[in-house]
């Protein structure tokens, strides 16, 4: 009965690891695919946002023949920052001196990666400045979250939007994040709170899941000025 315990505990502690080293390998070619875009220099003023987006497909699929996005493709630029995701903006043009940010969900090999960055276009300070400041954010909540034993959905979400209080932002999302896994993961279903970072989550993000494993979750900041009609974007796994 004992070896058997110990067997059974090395195979759940081996499955949680290879899970993370999945997810970490998804995300660090969906770093690559970013890193790509701007070498590329895809993100130029004349281009609309469906372009790059389709752009953006093609060199996905030119690097790691990716067809399969476990959510919609994203790209927001100027005014359409502002807007979460679930909203369905018109096309807009990219600009001189234009921000925007894309947010990507594509599949490497049945493993999810959810990755957001915000780019600048030009040198406009201000837009510089909220670029730097999501990104910051981002890994002090990450901080906070890995000190805690016990933390909520709704916990989390209100600690990031006071960071973005803190640095001088409004937060932009509905929710700060969510699970993320192998595809498909545990369904997203917008009633079913407890599987997002979200003001009415009140469970424990630390609980496992419905077969006793650790959930890995999306981190993901948005933060807007919606006086001066800009916002931004920084998403990936807190790992």
């Amino acid at each position: 009965m004992e070896k058997n315990i110990r067997l059974s505990l090395i195979f759940v502690k081996r499955t949680i690891a290879m899970k993370k080293v999945k997810l970490m390998e998804a995300e660090k070619k969906a770093l690559k695919l970013f890193e790509e875009i701007e070498k590329r220099e895809i993100l130029r003023p004349g281009k609309s946002e469906n372009e790059i987006n389709k752009e953006i497909f093609d060199l996905a699929l030119e690097l790691y023949g990716i067809e399969k996005y476990w959510h919609k493709r994203i790209i927001r630029s100027g005014k359409n920052t502002l807007l979460p995701y679930n909203e369905t903006p018109p096309d807009l043009i990219i600009q001189e001196e234009d921000i925007l940010f894309i947010d990507f969900g594509p599949v490497f090999e049945e493993w999810e990666a959810d990755f957001g960055r915000t780019f600048v276009i030009g040198n406009d300070p201000y837009k510089i400045k909220l670029k730097n400041d999501i990104e910051l954010a981002w890994h002090e909540a990450k901080q906070y979250f890995e000190k805690q034993k016990k933390i909520t959905g709704a916990e989390l979400f209100h600690y990031a939007v006071e960071l973005a209080k803190k640095y001088g932002w409004t937060f932009g999302g509905k929710m700060a994040g969510h699970i993320i896994g192998q595809f498909p993961h545990e369904k997203l279903d917008p009633d079913n709170w407890g599987l997002y970072i979200h003001p009415q989550n009140h469970n424990d993000l630390l609980l496992p899941d419905k077969d006793g494993n650790r959930r890995e979750w999306i981190l993901e900041m948005h933060f807007v000025d919606t006086e001066k009609q800009i916002g931004g974007f920084f998403e990936q796994l807190m790992t």
